[in-house]
């Protein structure tokens, strides 16, 4: 599955085209490495979001196009101490 699609699916950020500029910007890493709104997760991948004052830091656990709202949080797993449930939108 696509990044972006992921940060989307998981309601990391709200928006897949917002998802999308937020990796074009440098703001995501997987495992380490800058990454593209197109690169494809595999469960394993660390996965790092910078969103001004908020971070996410998380491990994926498993890939699913259409997970209901109440499973969504179950396709990762937290690293460390997030703010935020989910991103605002940039204007």
């Amino acid at each position: 599955m696509r990044l972006d699609r992921f940060l989307k699916v998981a309601r990391i950020i709200k928006r897949r085209t917002l998802a999308k500029k937020v990796c074009d910007r440098g703001m995501v890493t997987v495992n380490g490495r800058p990454a593209k709104a197109s690169t494809v997760l595999k469960p394993g991948d660390i996965v790092f979001v910078c969103l001004g004052s908020k971070t996410y830091h998380f491990e994926v656990l498993k890939l699913d196009e259409h997970p209901p709202a109440g499973l969504a949080a179950s396709l990762y797993r937290p690293l460390e101490a997030q703010t935020g449930a989910g991103a605002e939108e940039e204007g």
